[in-house]
């Protein structure tokens, strides 16, 4: 079956903070200098799960109705197990807890299937495909699996734009009720790498949320290179300080912490029938791209968009390549994409666009909170 593309230790400094008396805001162009940084992770092997673009196919065995039903803010933990064949044909199976996740999509007039979280017990999964995996975020169909495929592909452009990137698996999943009151509904879905993991391949920490630091505090191309992926995606759904969206990565001491992104369904090359762009920021349709970066200098508008261009090739052919695709889809996003690189080559729009307009947001400081 085709797949499409072929092919961390989180930081709470409590102790860092009440020493200071308040949370930390970097003034711009600020160094963040961490007294915890001897705390960094050493290198780790690639996980299996991870380490591959196979299609993953599994069953997913628990109580549905009863799981699907567990919405509210304060959700429980639900006993499931995982059926699967390795690659030598034997069959496997994992014991695991399994919990509704997520905001927007975990209400129910928006997904009747919501996303979820599987907590995999460590000392359980050693010598299977989910070796060394502890809690992995699922993105389910919600109402529709083409979107799934859609959100899975945005992951895997960032992958080639940036190695400080969240890692995805497509998958096939049965999800069987195993009380026999809900008929069997075999998916695509995908397992996005926890940020433990990417944290410690990384070599590195990801900031606590209440640390509050500002877009201009971060690496200056890292910022500038995700706002630009951003802007081609058509993604404004996303903030640095609010950490909506967002995962902070430190690396070392001295150095500005690299922004993440996640959480691509609120996008107009997504485009699922209730993403709409936030109110504060005047537009009325995720397909209306706005760059939402700061000003950044030159000489890393410079090196960027040259790196854009480089990848353009590639950049098509995950929709070019892609058998899951249908074709009307297809047509419009490689039309979305055209436009984008009509407005990065073009030093006219280029210049009122992105630069400008980068300009403007760091003057008035629009700040996507995100849904409560």
């Amino acid at each position: 079956m085709a797949t499409c593309i072929k092919s961390a230790l989180i930081v709470f400094a409590f102790l860092w903070m009440a020493s200071i008396g308040m949370a930390v805001q970097p003034t711009h162009r600020q160094a963040i200098s961490n007294p915890i940084s001897a705390g960094i992770g050493q290198p780790a092997e690639a996980k299996e799960l991870f380490g591959s673009d196979e299609l993953l196919e599994f069953t997913l065995h628990a109580n549905m109705k009863t799981l699907l039903k567990d919405r509210d803010d304060e959700r429980n933990y639900h006993p499931a197990t995982i059926h699967y064949r390795s690659n030598a044909g034997e069959a496997i199976t994992v014991a695991l807890k399994v919990r509704v996740r997520g905001k927007h999509r975990r209400d129910p007039s928006v997904c009747d299937f919501p996303p979820l979280l599987l907590n995999f017990p460590k000392t359980k999964v050693m010598h299977t495909v989910f070796a060394g995996a502890n809690k992995v975020k699922l993105v389910t169909h919600c109402n529709s699996e083409k979107y799934v495929i859609r959100e899975y592909l945005v992951y895997k452009l960032y992958n080639m734009l940036s190695d400080y990137s969240f890692r995805v698996r497509l998958c096939k999943v049965m999800y069987q009720d195993s009380e026999g009151r809900k008929s069997d509904e075999h998916m695509y879905a995908f397992l996005i790498e926890d940020e433990d993991d990417l944290a410690e391949r990384s070599k590195g920490v990801i900031l606590a949320d209440e640390l509050v630091i500002r877009m201009d505090a971060t690496d200056d191309r890292a910022m500038a290179k995700l706002a630009l992926f951003q802007y081609m995606i058509g993604n404004t759904d996303w903030s640095v300080p609010f950490r909506h969206n967002i995962r902070l990565l430190y690396l070392h001491t001295g150095s500005r912490p690299v922004p993440i992104p996640y959480d691509f369904d609120y996008t107009g090359i997504v485009m699922p029938p209730y993403a709409k762009p936030p109110p504060e920021i005047g537009i009325t349709s995720v397909r209306q791209r706005l760059f939402r970066g700061y000003t950044f200098p030159d000489a890393v508008y410079q090196e960027l968009v040259p790196y854009f261009n480089n990848r353009k090739t590639a950049i098509y052919a995950v929709y070019l390549e892609c058998e899951l695709l249908d074709r009307k889809y297809r047509k419009r996003t490689l039309k979305f994409l055209d436009e984008f690189y009509e407005t990065i080559n073009d030093p006219k729009d280029f210049e009122r666009k992105i630069v400008r307009m980068g300009g403007q947001n760091e003057k008035r400081s629009v700040i996507i909170k995100g849904l409560d």
